[in-house]
């Protein structure tokens, strides 16, 4: 038996892409987000700035690739942070205004950019990164942006004084994105929602009708993905940090079943669950999160096969998809090449 695998977006950025980088933040990637310095990077980089990034593209899709990844993403090499760098592309979000807010449920507190006025698409970037990715591979790339809820939790709202309101058009703007992509030929889009597991009740108010409204008109044979992670710690070997309630996923699984999601990505590594829960999905696929990325000890083919195999007790195998918990930044690359290699060799031959 053969179940398909992924990832699910950011991978170890190489030392040529001299970007800022929030796995690189002295306080990890959720205890810190940074903004500042990323244009100028950029500018300092002058000329070069699309031949280091295509470089940085190629290196972490070759990878996937090699570890055997059926569906690989452009490894977000581009992007400072996979939340900012698409609030750079829309109106109504200013990076001069800074300003301190408690994140993540309380868990981390940061200085972020903040929503100034209506918020609205400015133009189209993610589809020349898809293009761009998939350039060096024949299979299918999956490109992954932020979902309303996660915006909104990951700026501060000075304009709306509404979150419904502000969830409805950070949807509608990604919205335009999402459709620019399946204009362009990606087939696998995903939009990364944790803060649904952070605020399930949010979520079930407000949070799957903006999650719907973002993919609305997108036509058949796109891929159709919400990844929902339960956060990173602020270093690698970490294991107190805060995650969000184990009880999340069961609360939101109806939710799911019943939207128009194709795929849902949850974590099973770092925190494994009960693997009944996969029985609430009746007609969704399953990106289940077999491989910790914050945990550097390597997980054996094995040990990977066999939470497979278990998890096909609950699920039929063409519903099944292989993939890590989160994003593999954290890692480095060799490490992450390492993991991706083993649970391709459990995926593929079961």
């Amino acid at each position: 038996m053969r179940l398909l695998t992924t990832t699910i977006g950011a991978y170890p950025k190489p030392d040529f892409v001299p970007v800022p980088d929030w796995f690189r933040a002295e306080g990890g990637p959720d205890t810190d987000h940074p903004t500042a310095g990323y244009l100028e990077a950029i500018a300092r980089m002058g000329a070069q700035a699309e031949t280091l990034f295509a470089r940085g593209v190629e290196a972490a899709v070759k990878d996937q690739i090699e570890a055997g990844i059926d569906i690989p993403t452009d490894g977000e090499i581009r992007r400072e942070n996979y939340i900012h760098y698409h609030c750079r592309h829309l109106d109504g979000i200013d990076f001069e205004t800074l300003t301190p807010k408690d994140v993540r449920g309380g868990t981390y507190r940061a200085a972020l950019p903040s929503i100034v006025a209506p918020v609205r698409p400015r133009d189209h970037f993610l589809d020349r990164d898809w293009r761009l990715a998939q350039s060096f591979t024949d299979r299918p790339v999956k490109i992954t942006m932020p979902g309303p809820m996660t915006i909104a939790d990951t700026t501060v709202d000075l304009h709306y004084g509404d979150e419904r309101r502000l969830g409805a058009d950070l949807a509608a703007a990604l919205n335009d994105e999402v459709r620019a992509l399946a204009d362009a030929g990606c087939r696998w889009i995903q939009i990364d929602e944790p803060v649904f597991a952070r605020k399930p009740e949010q979520a079930l108010a407000y949070g799957f009708e903006n999650l719907e409204r973002a993919f609305h008109g997108v036509p058949e044979g796109a891929v159709k993905v919400v990844h929902m992670c339960c956060g990173y710690p602020d270093r690698l070997d970490r294991d107190d940090y805060p995650k969000a309630d184990p009880g999340a996923y069961l609360d939101l699984a109806d939710a799911v079943e019943r939207s128009c999601i194709d795929a849902v990505s949850i974590e099973d590594a770092h925190r494994p669950n009960d693997l009944a829960l996969l029985e609430r999905f009746g007609r969704t696929r399953v990106i289940l999160g077999v491989v910790a990325i914050a945990k550097s000890r390597i997980e054996t083919v094995a040990e990977i096969r066999d939470r497979l195999r278990a998890a096909l007790d609950h699920i039929d195998a063409e519903r099944l998809i292989a993939a890590p918990d989160c994003g593999l930044g954290l890692l480095g690359r060799e490490r992450a090449r390492a993991k991706l290699a083993n649970l391709c060799a459990a995926a593929h031959d079961l």
